[in-house]
């Protein structure tokens, strides 16, 4: 993982913030919140511009202290004509800690409770996109941790204002750049707008160069003059937004996928029907009683291992999010443990956590003796400590989506769809009788392996897994959630759950067969337990969990394969079926994947920033196989 190092709180003696790496200051000693509204707010004719619009974009270089962002949250709440939903992305090298943010923020008692909430949802800090929610969702902050040009490279967005605020351009020139600012043109809009309180020859030369038209405005206190700007109308024409049209969809499946793609939409205003062929939500692979809640680790940091981490981090601030509304999930996140499986994996597992650079926030080596303390039972081998993991209940989870979605999600149970089919510009959803059980302009398959006879050739395979229910009393009470080749649960309304098999045959009931299994896995966790309970004797659940090739969901537009392929065709312009869409696959990561993942659906719908970087899209677009599978036959 690239190392990400947090900056380090000093002050001059006026009381301003300055950078230690960069021998610079945060912002102007004659006033920061002065400065933000006069610079980057004005500068920018905000709040006019967003005023009665449904979304406005904001897209600032260096984050720093938050000022820019805090003062522009407050202006967009004061603002009784504000616009529906305010993006905020913010680029950031070194980030603060939060702590070292609530200590500067205290001189601005006016921007005192939007700066608790800030900090309070603060994420871990981690390289990559981190998207935090504020105002009810109506103020989303995501945050580009890293190298500016490597994070703008890997943004998806249209915005529609640049605050440009990075270091003086002799202290930090990366951030004044031409190839920075070609970054930017390539995300603006035709009417997009900049400002910086930066008015050097080279920074106004390399804006132009890159396409923006900038000229001098008074500046603020002793600061003579400021840099406004445009897109220059003479560039090429940029990418249109996707067109939403009618915010209706209807969305296919009530387990974990189908209720967060479901609450996310309704989240933006739109009206959502969520049918389930079930008599309840969460009756498939999403009923079980418990599951764990962990991140997967990678020395070489892959796509799958970035994915999850992005995934788990998200997960929890959701849940947060959720417990606020008073419609908190059924969940401990108190710390799960990954025991090693044999002594040369200890040795690696001890040693990959400062190597990589992960924080002690989001994983930590413990010895066999500080692994058994926390699992309250002797371990054979030490372990990573995920601090924010645990393990969740699908069930409660599915119903706070559904409950926070209120009067936007209709629930329809006991509908099975046989066929789906397009009829002008709606999406038909068909029973077995050819009955229309509901239709829309956008269709989002979230089933899971049910849905495989509904579009020809979907990427997606049905794994049997079996989970074993051992009542409490009969294994050791153990503090928190282990993993080893296997998981075992603390006691959940009197049962530990054990599991989980893995098999792509075998039908529905229960197998001692592979109780037996889960019982091998269990004496990986537990040594001391091998040999004392008899597989005939135990009860569980199976599930089939829909897995795809490559085990990365599918997330995304659903391609459509009728369409003649050129022959050097990219991944982004692969024909799509109109309306289309697809979160499935999440196999048995549900519980860890279905959050982020559906944000990132919606927000693709909706036409907002992408909240991840773009080839974590591009891993988990569902045209990804179509694609494969046409450069193996041009060969």
């Amino acid at each position: 993982m690239p190392t990400l190092t947090p900056a380090r709180l000093s002050l001059t003696g006026d009381g301003t913030p300055i950078s230690e790496t960069y021998d610079d200051i945060y912002h102007s000693a004659d006033g920061g919140p002065g400065q933000a509204r006069h610079v980057f707010l004005q500068g920018n004719d905000l709040p006019q511009r967003w005023q009665g619009r449904e979304r406005f974009v904001i897209l600032e270089t260096g984050f720093g202290s938050g000022l820019n962002f805090l003062a522009t949250w407050a202006a967009w709440r004061d603002d009784p004509a504000r616009c529906e939903r305010l993006h905020y992305l913010a680029v950031e090298k070194h980030p603060f800690q939060a702590a070292d943010l609530a200590r500067l923020h205290a001189q601005w008692p006016e921007l005192r409770s939007l700066s608790q909430e800030l900090c309070a949802n603060w994420p871990v800090l981690t390289p990559g996109f981190h998207r935090l929610e504020f105002a009810a969702g109506r103020v989303l902050l995501t945050l580009l941790l890293g190298e500016a040009e490597t994070v703008l490279r890997r943004c998806e967005a249209r915005v529609d204002a640049f605050y440009l605020d990075g270091f003086d351009p002799k202290k930090n020139p990366a951030m004044w750049s031409f190839e920075l600012f070609r970054r930017l043109a390539r995300l603006a809009k035709p009417d997009t707008t900049l400002a910086t309180w930066c008015v050097a020859g080279t920074v106004r030369e390399a804006l132009s160069a890159a396409g923006f038209e900038v000229a001098k405005r008074p500046g603020f206190g002793r600061k003579r003059h400021m840099l406004t700007g445009m897109r220059a109308a003479t560039r090429a024409p940029v990418r249109k937004e996707p067109e939403t049209g009618e915010r209706r969809a209807v969305v296919l499946g009530a387990g974990l996928a189908g209720c967060a793609i479901a609450e996310r939409l309704a989240a933006r205003g739109w009206a959502v029907t969520l049918v389930e062929r079930h008599a309840t939500p969460a009756a498939e692979a999403s009923g079980n009683l418990a599951g764990i809640v962990r991140p997967m680790l990678a020395l070489d940091d892959n796509l799958a291992s970035r994915l999850n981490r992005a995934c788990f981090l998200h997960t929890r601030r959701v849940w947060s999010a959720l417990e606020a509304r008073g419609l908190a999930p059924r969940r401990n996140l108190d710390g799960v443990l990954q025991i090693a499986r044999d002594a040369a994996q200890e040795t690696q597992m001890r040693e990959m956590p400062a190597k990589s650079g992960y924080p002690d926030g989001y994983v930590q080596f413990l010895d066999r003796a500080a692994a058994s303390q926390r699992l309250g039972s002797p371990t054979a081998y030490g372990a990573w400590l995920f601090p924010g993991g645990g393990w969740a209940n699908p069930p409660s989870l599915c119903r706070a989506g559904i409950a926070a979605g209120g009067e936007h999600i209709e629930l329809l149970t006991g509908q099975e769809a046989a066929r789906i089919e397009r009829g002008g510009a709606n999406w038909r959803v068909l029973n077995g009788e050819g009955q229309i059980i509901a239709a829309a302009p956008v269709l989002v398959l979230a089933g899971g392996a049910s849905l495989r006879g509904l579009v020809a050739d979907l990427p997606i395979s049905a794994a049997r897994g079996q989970v074993s229910h051992i009542p409490q009393g009969r294994l050791p009470d153990v503090q928190l959630p282990a993993c080893r080749e296997g998981y075992l649960t603390p006691a959940v309304d009197g049962m530990h759950c054990l599991g989980a098999t893995y098999a792509y045959d075998g039908g529905e009931a229960l197998q001692a067969s592979e109780h037996a299994d889960n019982l091998t896995r269990l004496a990986g966790i537990l040594p001391d337990t091998a040999g004392t309970l008899d597989p005939a004797e135990l009860d569980g659940r199976v599930g089939f969990r829909a897995t795809t090739p490559d085990r990365l969901p599918l997330v995304g537009a659903l391609a459509d394969a009728q369409t003649p392929l050129p022959h050097d065709i990219q991944l982004k312009d692969m024909p799509r079926r109109e309306g289309l869409y697809a979160l499935l696959g999440l196999g048995s990561r549900g519980l860890v994947w279905a959050a982020l993942a559906a944000e990132i659906l919606a927000s693709r719908i909706a036409g907002d920033p992408a909240p991840v970087e773009t080839d974590l899209l591009q891993a988990i677009d569902p045209a990804r196989f179509l694609l494969r599978a046409h450069r193996r036959e041009r060969k």
